[in-house]
């Protein structure tokens, strides 16, 4: 979790690489080139659409993780796919915020929450947490627990619905405190 002093002076560094004139370099080249399969450079440009697109996925990460968070959700592959898009979405609004697009990320991130998670905590995201390190790396690439195979056990996962769920919630809460976007609206009528 970030303490107050360190989000603002994330927020001055991204306010400082939203009104420099052209962007060469980002402090965070080199933690994204040293990532193991980063292999195209990226150029990070904050613009309003960026903020505006990470915003609205940070809004659908919330609202599609309402299911989960109310136990709506109850088949145990269906949860772990729209676990994997909720932390997806979440995750990518941090990195549409911070410059990189839509397209970029499509083509070089795919359904991998342990790759938007690397590039997201290069770029200053600051979440490091062992057990969601291992939940973003039993569930990458989400896809396949659309359709699994029987390689992909539900019994074999060494976290339970309720600390799924607890992990999911800590990444949102962290996405809220870092990129400063609101709530949706009536979240909190929904989670009172």
């Amino acid at each position: 979790m970030l303490t107050n002093g360190s989000i603002t002076s994330r927020r001055r560094l991204l306010t400082a690489i939203a009104v420099a004139p052209v962007v060469i370099s980002s402090p965070w080249d080199a933690a994204i080139a040293a990532l193991p399969y980063h292999d195209e450079p990226v150029v990070l440009r904050r613009t309003k659409a960026g903020r505006s697109d990470s915003r609205f996925r940070y809004h659908n990460a919330e609202s599609f993780f309402l299911g989960i968070e109310k136990g709506i959700v109850r088949d145990p592959h269906d949860r772990l796919y729209q676990t994997g898009i909720v932390l997806q979405l979440g995750l990518s609004s941090h990195l549409l915020d911070v410059g990189f697009t839509d397209r970029w990320c499509a083509r070089h991130v795919g359904l991998h929450i342990t790759r938007s998670l690397a590039y997201a905590n290069a770029t200053g995201f600051g979440f490091e947490l062992a057990d969601f390190d291992l939940l973003a790396a039993i569930l990458s690439p989400y896809g396949k627990w659309r359709f699994p195979q029987p390689r992909e056990q539900i019994e074999d996962l060494p976290f339970t619905p309720e600390q799924i769920r607890m992990l999911t919630r800590a990444l949102l809460d962290h996405v809220y405190y870092v990129t400063g976007h609101a709530r949706p609206r009536g979240w909190s009528v929904r989670h009172a």
